[in-house]
This record gives structure tokens, sequence and C-alpha cells, in this order.
């Protein structure tokens, strides 16, 4: 599942990360969430699991068997969320970029926080929740997060 116009690669602040070796186009898939479901109360936690499963029910997450636990946050990415599992272009992404998501786009644990580093303009500081995504970056970002958020707070 892994898109072959990627590698593994260190990065200046996060470890590692994933680059485009190649022209990405608009709406191509990276990556995906495909590895094993979790709940909230039948799995021992590990900080491993903590920080790279994505959540898509209440009390669900979901590790990845590829790259995609590598994809490194970013409050301006060029990646999203679709069909729960998929990280997918929002835009095209050129050679050399990093690939990134905004992790709210999926969680909305009301206690996972993770301090934010990603030097980007609109960067937030603190990442967590959908629900603490200021309005204008759900409304930018509606087409790639997590449906199971969408029909969450459209109640």
């Amino acid at each position: 599942m892994d898109n072959t116009k990627v590698e593994i690669r260190k990065t200046t602040h996060h470890g590692k990360g994933i680059f485009a070796i190649d022209m990405i186009k608009k709406g191509e898939v990276i990556a995906a969430f495909d590895g094993r479901v979790y709940s909230s109360r039948s799995t021992k936690w590990n900080e491993d699991l903590y920080n790279h499963c994505i959540q898509f029910e209440e009390k669900k997450w979901r590790d990845s068997t590829g790259i995609a636990r590598l994809i490194n946050h970013s409050c301006e990415p060029n990646c999203g969320i679709q069909n729960l599992f998929q990280i997918v272009a929002m835009r095209n992404i050129l050679l050399g970029e990093e690939i990134t998501w905004d992790y709210e786009m999926t969680e909305d644990h009301p206690y996972w926080r993770m301090a934010c580093s990603c030097g980007t303009g609109s960067c937030r500081k603190v990442i967590g929740a959908y629900g603490n995504m200021p309005g204008v970056v759900r409304k930018k970002y509606k087409k790639y997060t997590s449906t199971w958020l969408l029909d969450k707070y459209q109640k």
C-alpha cells in the first residue's frame, strides 16, 4: 500500500520522516493505516502505540504495517485522511518535499496531546483533539478529515 514515490529519510527536527522522491499528484494515496485495530479497554497501551495509531471511532484506533506511522505532523500539511485509513495528497507534492498531515484530522481523544514543532507560520503549538482545531482550519480540511469526526461534530 505504500506509495513507491516516497522514501524514509532523517529529518532535521523529528527523527525519521517520509519524503517525495518523485512528483506526487493531488489525490494520490501515499500510505494507509492497515494494521492491527486497538480498543481503549482491551489494549495494553505503550508510548509507541499511543503516538502512532490513528483513531477511527470513539474508542478504536488502528496502526500501520508500513510507512504511515512515520509520516510527521504539520499545521500546514500537504496530505490528509480519506476513507478512514488512507493518507492522500491534498495538492501536488514536489520532489524532495516532506510528506505531512495534521494529526487532528483523525484524533478526538480528550487526553492525547503533543507539542508541535512543525515551524510553520500557522503552528498551533499543541496538537490533540479535532475539537481543538480552529473552525477555519476544519473548513479548509473538511475533504481530508476522518469521516467519523465529521459525523460526530455535525450532530
